[in-house]
């Protein structure tokens, strides 16, 4: 199961693959650098992953101490929940961005701004109506060094606000694993921009 862990007070630290799963024990295989750095030390953290059996996010505790090439043993590995709602970590954000879309009425790019990113999907705020079902090329510039993110995307939330613009959630379609890795990456980065800025 591909996982996300977190740092008790919510910074995302690293990207892996957990593995190994024997009782309250397991290993994580990182997939990306960390993010931010744990302390050499066992570790509390949460997990975060996505059960392609039941179709839910899936939340863990435990605590992760280093092993060599970038795996981590895991102990005192608990399921804290399973349920419904988004299975990464999102990154709130206030870029601008454009929609571009290639069939029917909608063709054409339109301005809107992303509201927050992760891994599987974005949220994203626009003048244009968009319904559920709508597909799009997401483009945007997470950092001002780093070329455009450009993620095919499909609405699958729409929230109509008082002033008449909407707000939609989407979630990303035809991802390569490199893709996940780029997005993941910047994701990292801006974070890390973020801190040392001290917001």
């Amino acid at each position: 199961m591909r996982v996300e862990v977190t740092a008790c007070d919510g910074r995302m630290l690293f990207v892996a693959k957990l593995m190994g799963l024997h009782g309250d024990q397991a290993e994580l295989h990182q997939y990306l650098e960390a993010a931010a750095s744990p302390p050499e030390a066992p570790f509390p953290v949460r997990i975060r992953g996505y059960s392609d059996r039941d179709r839910k996010a899936v939340y863990m505790e435990g605590v992760i101490a280093p092993l060599p090439q970038s795996k981590w043993a895991v102990t005192e590995l608990k399921l804290c929940r399973v349920g419904n709602d988004r299975a990464f970590f999102r990154l709130a954000t206030d870029l601008p961005a454009t929609a571009a879309a290639f069939t029917g009425l909608m063709k054409g790019e339109r301005p809107c701004r992303l509201l927050n990113i992760s891994v599987g999907g974005a949220g994203v705020s626009s003048a244009h109506r968009y319904y559920e079902g709508d597909k799009f090329l997401l483009k945007v510039r997470l950092l001002e060094d780093r070329p455009e993110s450009v993620m095919f995307s499909e609405v699958v939330r729409v929230i109509e606000k008082e002033d008449g613009t909407f707000e939609y959630g989407c979630r990303f379609l035809e991802l390569t694993e490199d893709d996940e890795s780029q997005i993941t990456r910047n994701i990292f980065a801006a974070q890390r921009e973020r801190r040392g800025r001290g917001l």
